[in-house]
């Protein structure tokens, strides 16, 4: 059992797939001899060599399109988008390309490519560097959605989306790369949860909170404090995306009656009111009140001295929570 921060869990990750498995490689930005901005590929180019780790380019649509060929070479390739608001340059080759191939070869074709994407805002960054693109990808059928929200899930997820036959589209909250916890790196992933599985990560009876990447430990904050209010507010960390695990989520919606859905992304037409929509099909009859949802305003991300404002924070989560119960 080792102390990891969330970006260093990447890491041993990384590293123990690379270990396992010959074909996979690493490629982008600066994630050779910098070891990527935010040190995620630290090292790696040292021990496994140029061929194996390749600092590429300023190309995103080169670099996605490169891993594509290399996949179908029988090759893992894992992309490092360097920040969220650089994928959109490579959005043709994952949207048209990546997620398609596999149905337009009736299934002969894998795709065994993971983008990595940190996301999110909360660094103080400039413009491009704060955004939340998840719904683009959730939208397009082909590509596996999973986002990480902690050091343990980091260091199993990004093993498991390797190993995927699919295309995953890997989301890292980068405010929480600094994050500590305990992980087992000698633990056999059979013991796993499964990579598509969403996690209660804080059990509670009066209303549901769903939440994935940097909004879960925001979410965790908020049910805290309305703990010491007299409210066990369910947490469930998403985890996958798409796939979707709905039934862990309706199981707690239909037993708490209420729920909020909480994201770093504008709350128009975001991902949460896809989970809005769900919930309220397969929950009507047990819902108290409406689902609510608490993201990003529908502006382009703020300068950093306002992104405090912009960001779901637990005041906001708790008010939500208020309303459901005003019903």
């Amino acid at each position: 059992m080792s102390t990891l921060t969330l970006g260093k869990a990447l890491n041993v990750g990384l590293r123990k797939a690379m270990e396992n498995d010959p074909k996979v490689l690493v490629m982008g930005e600066d994630v050779g001899k910098l070891g990527g901005v935010f040190r995620i590929t630290d090292g790696l180019q040292k021990d496994f060599g140029e061929e194996r780790v390749i600092d590429t380019p300023l190309a995103e649509s080169g670099i996605v399109g490169t891993a594509i060929g290399l996949a179908l070479r029988g090759y893992r390739p894992v992309v490092e988008i360097q920040f969220d608001g650089f994928v959109f340059p490579a959005a043709d080759q994952i949207i048209t390309q990546l997620a398609k191939m596999r149905m337009r070869s009736l299934g002969a074709l894998e795709l065994p490519v993971v983008v990595r994407i940190p996301c999110g805002g909360g660094i103080g960054a400039v413009e491009h560097h704060s955004e939340s693109p998840e719904a683009y990808f959730t939208h397009t059928a082909g590509l596996r959605v999973v986002a990480c929200s902690n050091p343990l899930d980091a260091y199993s997820m990004i093993q498991q989306s390797i190993a995927s036959p699919d295309p995953v589209v890997f989301f890292e909250p980068k405010r929480r790369y600094w994050d500590k916890a305990e992980v087992d790196t000698d633990s056999d992933p059979a013991d796993w949860t499964p990579l598509h599985r969403a996690a209660v990560v804080r059990p509670g009876e009066h209303a549901t909170l769903l939440a994935y990447g940097p909004a879960v430990k925001t979410c965790l904050e908020a049910a805290g404090a309305a703990a010491e209010e007299g409210r066990e507010l369910e947490v469930i960390d998403l985890r996958s995306l798409n796939p979707l695990d709905i039934g862990t989520v309706t199981d707690s919606v239909n037993r708490t009656g209420r729920c909020v859905v909480v994201h770093e992304a504008p709350v128009f037409n975001g991902y949460g009111a896809e989970l809005a929509a769900r919930i309220t099909e397969k929950c009507f009859y047990r819902l108290e009140s409406p689902v609510l949802r608490v993201g990003g305003f529908s502006t382009p991300y703020p300068p950093s001295r306002i992104e405090d404002h912009y960001l779901p924070d637990l005041d906001r989560i708790l008010d939500a929570v208020d309303r459901t119960f005003a019903w």
